[in-house]
Parts: structure tokens; sequence; C-alpha cells
């Protein structure tokens, strides 16, 4: 499995390709500018199979109509935001002056709640990880030690929460029980910014310091 990461829409969110050697891929959070994603897509000479959402915030979904229509490929979402696409009030384009609103379509698969999930020929554990919005979910990969987490975790940060449906408490329960569990070697693909490990976040990041690992 090879991947590559991606800085899309207004708030250059990273979005991340996941792809296998039959040139099949997997797209996490197409969060806009869908012509520079399609030529990176075409130089790789790939298809993509289905639209991975970690949560619906606008920033995050902005591209996802653009690729829904060109690949024919479905959109999976959990369950507590599949409301989100289509109301800018609550993926957080309708609260910002100067951002467009983002509107999409309903997604064609839900999650329901955290297993095993396998699309064509990838496969991962699917982890619940609300805080930053209630149905916040990450794609962990455990043969290629690496968690693509959405905005759960950043090197030297960690979520905001003061958005529709946030919790502190929630994120940093989170944190501490599905993030910092994981082997220390984890690549962490968060986001927004570079990405990070377990590893360097237990030991530099002050906002989980207070857990004592």
């Amino acid at each position: 499995m090879n991947w590559k990461r991606i800085s899309l829409g207004p708030l250059q969110t990273n979005g991340f390709v996941i792809y296998n050697e039959s040139k099949e891929a997997l797209m996490i959070d197409p969060g806009g500018d869908e012509d520079k994603l399609f030529t990176l897509l075409a130089e790789e000479d790939l298809t993509i199979l289905a639209i991975l959402l970690t949560h619906a915030h606008f920033d995050h979904i902005g591209g996802v109509e653009a690729v829904r229509e060109k690949y024919k490929c479905p959109v999976y979402v959990h369950e507590k935001e599949k409301e989100w696409l289509s109301q800018p009030e609550l993926n957080g384009s309708g609260l910002f002056q100067g951002i467009e609103s983002v509107v999409a379509n309903k997604a064609e698969k839900t999650f329901m709640k955290q297993g095993i999930l396998e699309i064509g020929s990838f496969k991962c554990e699917l982890l619940e990880t609300p805080g930053h919005s209630p149905g916040s979910v990450s794609f962990y990969f455990p043969k290629e030690k690496i968690i693509f987490s959405g905005d759960v975790l950043f090197r030297g940060g960690v979520g905001r929460t003061d958005l529709p449906g946030g919790s502190h408490d929630v994120l940093m329960e989170t944190i501490r029980d599905k993030m910092l569990t994981l082997p220390d070697d984890t690549i962490v693909a968060n986001g927004h910014g570079p990405e990070t490990t377990i590893t360097e976040e237990k030991e530099t990041n002050p906002f989980i310091n207070g857990f004592g690992w």
C-alpha cells in the first residue's frame, strides 16, 4: 500500500490518496481544489474506489461532489454526521465570513460503529474518535503503521472543540484511549500540517504531557 498527502481547499486541509499496485485508490477527505487532485490522480493513473471522510466539516468535504461524479464512487461518513454534508450551519461553512457555503449530497454509506473496514483490496481498522466533532473517525492500517486521523491529534496540538458537537473532554478521552494506545512508531497522518508519530506526541505535545506517558 502506498499513500500521498495533498493540501486541498480554502484551509489547505490534508487530503490523502491511498493506493495499491493495481492503481486502485481510496480518497480520504477531499477538501476542494479538485483540479489539483485530479492532476495527481491522472499522473499516478489512479482510480478512486471510495471517498472516506474522517468527519464532515466543510474544509474536508469541499471536493466530495467533484470526486464522486468523476469516479462514480460512494462516500462514507459516520452516521452522526450524515446530515452535515448538506447543512452549512453544521459543517461549519455557514459560520464564518468569507467562506462559501459547502453543500454535498447524501453519503451512500454510513459508519455505525468501529470495526474492520474492507473496500476492494484495502483493509483497515475503523476507530470512532469523537471530540473534534461527534462523528469523527480514524482509519488505522496496523501493517503499514499509520493512522489517518482527521483533526484529532496534530504535531504539538489537538483538534479544536468550539464548533457544533465538539467537546474538549471527549476529545482528550479519545486521544488518551484510542490514539496514545497505538504502537509508539505509528505515523499520525492528520488533517492539517505535517505528519507526526505517537512517540513524538507523547514526548513533546503540551496538551497531553499530563497523561504521564
